[in-house]
């Protein structure tokens, strides 16, 4: 007898001459968690953290900008991290990670970022800038992605990633708030996702009034805002 699938809890059972497509789904854990307005409960089995775009070519000290403002998210996700791997919750890593030839990339997706000297691509996967900042630890039960959009779900394994882990509640993190972190949330609410915001695991280097709109609209049209601190009491609670 054997197994075949990588997630535990989407495989198939092989026997001679017989297949088990019985799945073993796992026991909810319930936790619940003070978000701004409301309390919400979610399971812990069916629950992961994307993490986006804290690398280098954003959070390093040399490219985060006078205020630093990319670098903000550091500390609190480098206390929460352990509490949700403890927690068996899977953490997605979701960088931008070029193609050094830049062919998937249609100049449209390239002009936002001409200011970089891009002409075909730029932050090419495997480089100093596609990797995690210093400060965030890299776990090896981590689940890392490529993405190559302001959307981590364009082009990209996240979604297929996602459903064979049975995930239903995301969290979100990283920068920048109101550019990738905010497209990748609202595509996440439209396939379905359940959404909670950390808000104080984002950033972004755009002027006040763009956080200001994001968290409005994540509140009142895609899910949830909470922060790590809260986060951390409800897995401690649970």
């Amino acid at each position: 007898m054997s197994t075949i699938g990588a997630a535990p809890g989407n495989r198939w059972t092989l026997a001679q001459g017989a297949v088990d497509l019985v799945r073993t789904a796992p026991a909810s854990r319930p936790a619940r968690l003070a978000c701004e307005g409301v309390a919400v409960t979610f399971d812990r089995a069916a629950s992961a953290i994307v993490v986006i775009d804290m690398q280098n070519a954003f959070c390093h000290p040399d490219r985060a900008g006078a205020d630093g403002a990319a670098r903000r998210p550091i500390a609190p996700l480098a206390r929460l991290l352990p509490a949700l791997r403890d927690a068996h919750m899977p953490v997605v890593w979701l960088n931008w990670g070029n193609r050094a030839d830049g062919l998937n990339l249609a100049p449209s997706v390239v002009y936002g970022f001409h200011g970089w000297g891009a002409t075909k691509s730029f932050i090419v996967k495997d480089s100093f800038e596609a990797a995690v900042v210093d400060g965030l630890e890299v776990d090896t039960r981590d689940i890392r992605i490529d993405k190559c959009r302001i959307s981590g779900f364009w082009d990209t394994a996240l979604d297929s990633i996602l459903r064979n882990l049975g995930i239903r509640t995301l969290f979100f993190a990283g920068v920048n708030l109101d550019q990738c972190v905010y497209a990748t949330l609202m595509d996440a609410g439209f396939l379905g996702y359940d959404c909670i915001l950390l808000e104080d695991c984002c950033a972004t280097s755009s002027p006040d009034f763009c956080t200001q709109a994001t968290l409005w609209n994540v509140r009142e049209g895609f899910g949830f805002l909470s922060d790590s601190d809260r986060l951390v009491g409800a897995l401690a609670g649970a």
